[in-house]
């Protein structure tokens, strides 16, 4: 599984980016059903989805694992944190609904590039010691999230890297500040894991998601490149000395950027460096 696209390396490593946030209560899957883009009353107790949290304008705030433990108990995996800020603006729309919204800092995230112990493709599995594992990968490129209370593994500067070009390559947009409120779903490639309905109910931004789904409207989604020179989020990205995209996400030399879909072949160049176009894994949908 190796290459020089995105290093591997054995064993857990803790994460420190990723935060989760706890919503708990008898309305709990009411809420997060009214405030985010995927159907949550749809999924099963012991299973997890890919989800969305959208202004009213349809930009994607946040990109998020969502597990529903059971019917009154969900977590949500924030890889990019902010969970403060989230938590803050969720509280505003609880009105009389009996849910709780906290941060579970007591657990820690610890990934592997290797397969599940008992995890598998949607369905969370309880290990011992009160583990919550994840499959967060495909049989081709088997990947493993636990969340844990031990929080044992050690912790590395280049494992946690290695860990977000593994997102990226997968079309997982991992979004910092300078990003958030800037990309619908569908720019965001966000289909592609299964991370929005747009069958479901009101929620903030479904309008606008609904209304580009059915009139196909979509002009840009995500492309994978990979250059020489690291680029950042925000970096313009020119075709002929013209600006076509701007790079959404980046992790060291691999970028996903909002491109044109009818962009045509040609010379790209992001930072001062030439990038080329690579084709994103599948198989991270659940």
């Amino acid at each position: 599984m190796s290459d020089n696209l995105a290093p591997f390396f054995s064993g857990l490593r803790a994460l420190r980016q990723p935060q989760v946030l706890a919503l708990s209560g008898p309305d709990a899957v009411a809420f997060a059903q009214a405030q985010f883009a995927n159907d949550v009353p749809s999924l099963a107790d012991g299973h997890w989805q890919w989800n969305a949290w959208l202004t009213a304008k349809g930009r994607v705030l946040a990109v998020f694992q969502l597990l529903r433990l059971d019917a009154g108990q969900l977590l949500l995996v924030c890889h990019d944190g902010g969970i403060e800020a989230m938590a803050d603006q969720l509280r505003r729309f609880v009105f009389r609904r009996k849910v709780n919204i906290a941060r579970a800092d007591a657990l820690a995230i610890e990934a592997a590039l290797q397969p599940p112990l008992r995890a598998q493709g949607a369905a969370l599995a309880h290990l011992e010691g009160g583990v919550i594992e994840l499959d967060v990968g495909t049989a081709a490129c088997p990947r493993t999230l636990r969340l844990t209370t031990a929080g044992s593994a050690p912790h590395d500067a280049t494992a946690e890297l290695a860990w977000r070009q593994w997102d990226l390559r997968f079309g997982l947009p991992r979004l910092d500040a300078s990003q958030q409120e800037q990309w619908t779903p569908q720019q965001l490639g966000l289909d592609r894991l299964a991370a929005y309905s747009v069958k479901k109910g009101c929620y903030p931004g479904q309008e606008i998601v609904a209304r580009t789904h059915f009139l196909g409207k979509a002009k840009r989604s995500l492309v994978l490149l990979h250059g020489d020179v690291a680029s950042r989020p925000g970096d313009t990205v020119t075709q002929a000395g013209a600006s076509v995209g701007t790079v959404a996400s980046s992790a060291g030399t691999l970028a996903l950027a909002v491109l044109p879909l009818d962009l045509p072949a040609g010379a790209l160049e992001v930072a001062g460096g030439t990038v080329e176009r690579l084709d994103l894994l599948d198989g991270l949908a659940r």
